[in-house]
């Protein structure tokens, strides 16, 4: 039993360093390419705002904008952060911009109007319109799936085959590749950036995890000046 939990301790350790190369790369080349493209199909449009965009209810304060400064900033939005992740280059930054540009259309364009039940909500985890009684059920698979790709992007970065590596390198920053913080403020930083994604879409369900991120921050905080 010790000699294999020996090799899988050892095969880990591994994996772990293999991972630190290339698990995002993946990632970042596929989101990299799909953002670009979405992005310069947009560009080709042009400035103007295309009738389906314009039509469409953006989230505050997103809502507050015309349809051609949305439409300005989503193209551009796309096409910078996707060459960013195809480099590598501020990765954190372009994950949480791609983050906001993906809850912002799925909010808008493919969430369902009004739903009852979470089963009904599920229905709408289609790559095409689900109809039901005359009443659009969502379409928001596809969109799903990407924040489920930028998040790893957004909490680990771009990995070391990135230009973010090289600037830690050239800044004498390297140990912060290694070392990682897993302290309460950590968790509610997470906790924040999801529930500040989930507000828009399941409003309680946003409501009760930045309530969390607050008191773990506030807890986290008193703790600390108590050590001091």
């Amino acid at each position: 039993m010790n000699l294999f939990i020996n090799f899988y301790d050892h095969l880990t350790a591994r994996l772990k360093g293999a991972g630190d190369w290339i698990a995002t790369l993946g990632l970042r080349l596929l989101l990299g390419w799909e953002f670009w493209s979405a992005g310069t199909n947009k560009l080709g449009v042009g400035s103007e705002a295309p009738a389906w965009f314009a039509n469409q209810d953006f989230v505050f304060p997103f809502g507050l904008l015309s349809a051609n400064a949305n439409w300005f900033l989503v193209t551009w939005g796309e096409i910078l952060a996707s060459l960013a992740l195809l480099l590598g280059l501020f990765t954190r930054f372009f994950a949480f911009t791609l983050l906001v540009i993906t809850i912002v259309a799925i909010a808008a364009v493919h969430w369902p109007a009004s739903w009852d039940s979470l089963g009904q909500l599920w229905e709408g985890y289609s790559v095409s319109r689900v109809m039901d009684d005359g009443e659009f059920r969502g379409n928001f698979r596809i969109p799903f799936l990407f924040l489920a790709m930028i998040l790893p992007l957004l909490f680990l970065g771009g990995g070391k085959l990135s230009l973010d590596h090289l600037i830690l390198r050239f800044t004498e920053r390297i140990d912060q590749v290694s070392e990682r913080r897993q302290d309460l403020f950590a968790f509610a930083i997470a906790a924040f950036i999801i529930g500040l994604a989930a507000v828009y879409l399941i409003a309680s369900w946003g409501i009760v995890l930045l309530l969390v991120s607050a008191a773990m921050f506030a807890y986290a905080t008193i703790q600390a000046r108590a050590v001091e």
